[in-house]
């Protein structure tokens, strides 16, 4: 199969089937955000979602986080991974939205990358959530289920890679609503050690099932039906 048939099963299914999706991180305004997005990596959104209450009434805006050390920050962050690191990430953020960008959280990648704490991704999810731009962020379950699926090439071997590799197919309209598709996906079905095969609706075009799951089966079945129809031994 081609990837241009496969790109448009993948956008023909979830477009119809799950027309709206959205980030499953709890957030009420930009600020919020992305200091949720900061704190979620490598770590689940229902971790950041948990301790993102307390976080918010201490430091309800870009100047009460300025005005803050990591100090102050790591407690409430304690539960998250790598919260050394995140809660100076946080304090740096904090004065750097509130000294050059006026407590607004620019809408430009390349703005958004200078902040600590802030990557390719992060930056990625700020400006297709808030500004709905058409940019991609690759995490994991983006990296692996676009593989699994056959979108990208075998040679995409980096994040980037997979990004402009799937961008390239993706009208520019869906690219926001695609980065949830394919994060939602890994994150429910197409799981990294033990993909949910049986109940995934993708599998007539998934590489991965094709090259993995459906031998297998079919071997299984060959070797269930011969059992079947040989003659009970006599003693």
């Amino acid at each position: 199969m081609r990837t241009t048939e496969r790109f448009r099963h993948f956008l023909e299914y979830f477009t119809t089937n799950f027309p709206q999706p959205e980030t499953e991180l709890h957030y009420a305004n930009p600020y919020e955000l992305i200091v949720a997005v900061v704190l979620s990596a490598q770590c689940t959104d229902k971790r950041v979602n948990q301790i993102m209450p307390a976080l918010v009434e201490q430091f309800p805006t870009p100047a009460h986080l300025a005005a803050a050390t990591a100090e102050d920050i790591f407690p409430l962050i304690r539960s998250v991974s790598y919260p050394n690191n995140k809660a100076k990430h946080l304090a740096g953020l904090g004065r750097m939205l509130t000294e050059e960008f006026g407590g607004e959280v620019p809408s430009s990648i390349e703005e958004l990358q200078r902040l600590p704490g802030v990557g390719r991704k992060t930056a990625n999810v700020v400006v297709s959530v808030i500004y709905n731009q058409p940019a991609m962020a690759v995490d994991t379950h983006v990296f692996r289920v676009s593989h699994r699926l056959g979108l990208v090439p075998r040679t995409a071997t980096t994040p980037l890679a997979v990004e402009k590799a799937l961008v390239k197919h993706i009208p520019e309209m869906l690219i926001p609503k695609a980065h949830h598709w394919l994060i939602l996906h890994g994150r429910y079905i197409c799981v990294a050690r033990q993909p949910k095969c049986t109940i995934c609706p993708l599998t007539s075009w998934c590489k991965y099932y094709a090259t993995n799951v459906a031998p297998t089966e079919k071997r299984a079945v060959t070797l269930k039906s011969a059992i079947n129809q040989t003659p009970s031994s006599t003693t």
